[in-house]
């Protein structure tokens, strides 16, 4: 008999992990995470290549809830976005200073 498996315990929140950010279970890897290598233009075979210890299926449990959660995961993404522009932007500022 097959092992049915219930695909909605396979993405979790816990506030010491990513900030609370939605990972999937069992991994400390985010949504976010393969949602952005997603958006980078790799599809889910590949991203299962590249992060080895993760199965296809925990790949498109990831990507499914990132479509179905769009603006929390492109909202976090912006906001990562823009802290990794605040940062390049003050480190260009000392080093013109330095």
């Amino acid at each position: 008999m097959a092992t049915i498996t219930d695909i909605g315990t396979l993405i979790t929140r816990n506030p010491k992990l990513r900030r609370g950010r939605p990972i999937i279970a069992g991994t400390g890897t985010s949504v976010r995470r393969i949602a952005a290598l997603y958006k980078q233009g790799d599809n889910a075979e590949e991203i299962a290549a590249d992060l080895d210890h993760l199965t296809l299926v925990q790949i498109y449990v990831a990507l499914t809830y990132y479509h179905a959660n769009r603006e929390e995961i492109e909202a976090d993404l912006a906001s990562e976005q823009a802290e990794y522009e605040r940062l390049a932007a003050l480190h260009a500022k000392k080093a013109q200073i330095q």
